[in-house]
């Protein structure tokens, strides 16, 4: 089984430390351009170089498509989710998990110890550790059933 208590920093230093952002002023059209430039799901907004919420694929569906608002003239700061769960450096794979499950959350940013950001970590990528995890674990079952290894 994969180790939970894995550090989220094992997952950052897998991807790019690349985290995209908006501003609560900027219009859903020109965030939603952005997160299509950088091919990715969400940006963090930042007012004053302070996290003030997240804008994800989710919000355009239920705040903006699923209300018929104008992406041309609506701002992120309307339909952002404020507030948004997030991670320290020191927080586990497991506290990922659990936050990502209780509060029904694909994105979490991530900050160090002086609450300077330094990641985003997605539902994707905790998947993609799990897998890689099972794969490891399920090579060493077999090397030690068929004998690789001495008992």
């Amino acid at each position: 089984m994969p180790q939970n208590n894995t550090p989220i920093t094992k997952l950052l230093n897998r991807k790019s430390s690349d985290v995209y952002s908006t501003s609560p002023d900027q219009s859903v059209f020109e965030a939603v351009a952005e997160m299509n430039r950088h091919r990715v799901g969400s940006l963090v907004v930042l007012e004053e170089q302070k996290l003030v919420g997240i804008f994800t694929e989710r919000d355009v569906l239920t705040r903006v498509v699923a209300k018929t608002l104008d992406p041309q003239t609506t701002r992120i700061a309307d339909v952002m989710t404020p507030d948004p769960q997030f991670l320290h450096t020191t927080d586990t794979i497991a506290t990922a998990m659990q936050k990502m499950t209780e509060k029904r959350t694909r994105h979490l940013p991530v900050f160090d110890t002086v609450d300077c950001l330094v990641g985003l970590i997605s539902i994707g990528d905790v998947t993609r550790w799990q897998m890689e995890e099972h794969q490891v674990e399920a090579e060493h079952l077999k090397n030690y059933v068929f004998g690789e290894y001495s008992a």
